[in-house]
């Protein structure tokens, strides 16, 4: 005997736009033996691109150099400019290895633009700008463990 899926598409729905608002690819949830698994590919991939690169860059000597021109000083999650981490992860400043940084110092950025992924349990997450503007600062570097709420860039 089985039990026959109810399929809630207002849930269904909601969980889309959920997925949208935060950026992530993926989100699955569960009660009993009913699970839902909501995932999308990214703006710009092809099918045969669904298994993501893992990017290998070192920071570029202009993140670098902005780095240490700058005080030294924390910059914490409330400086109006910071984008910071949304989950704990591994970071990448680049979409696969051999290829330049999403962004750099001084470049200009509009709202959604990717500016690093984060890889979380073998799923590649773009960290998306919340706002146009200049990045003055790259505080992340390449292939490094972030935490949630991490500043990761200042964009003013």
């Amino acid at each position: 005997m089985t039990d026959a899926l109810k399929v809630d598409s207002d849930l269904i729905r909601e969980l889309a736009k959920l997925l949208e608002e935060t950026g992530l690819s993926e989100i699955e949830i569960g009660e009993g033996a009913q699970h839902v698994r909501i995932a999308r590919e990214a703006v710009g991939a092809s099918p045969a691109a669904a298994p993501a690169p893992v990017p290998t860059l070192v920071p570029t000597p202009e993140v670098a150099a902005v780095a240490a021109d700058e005080d030294s000083g924390e910059i914490d999650a409330s400086h109006p400019g910071a984008v910071t981490s949304p989950m704990v992860g591994t970071l990448y400043v680049a979409p696969d290895p051999g290829s330049p940084p999403f962004i750099t110092p001084g470049e200009q950025v509009s709202e959604g633009d990717t500016l690093f992924i984060i890889e979380a349990m073998k799923t590649m997450n773009p960290v998306r700008a919340p706002r146009a503007g200049t990045v003055k600062r790259v505080l992340a570097s390449n292939e490094t463990p972030v935490e949630f709420g991490e500043v990761l860039a200042i964009i003013e």
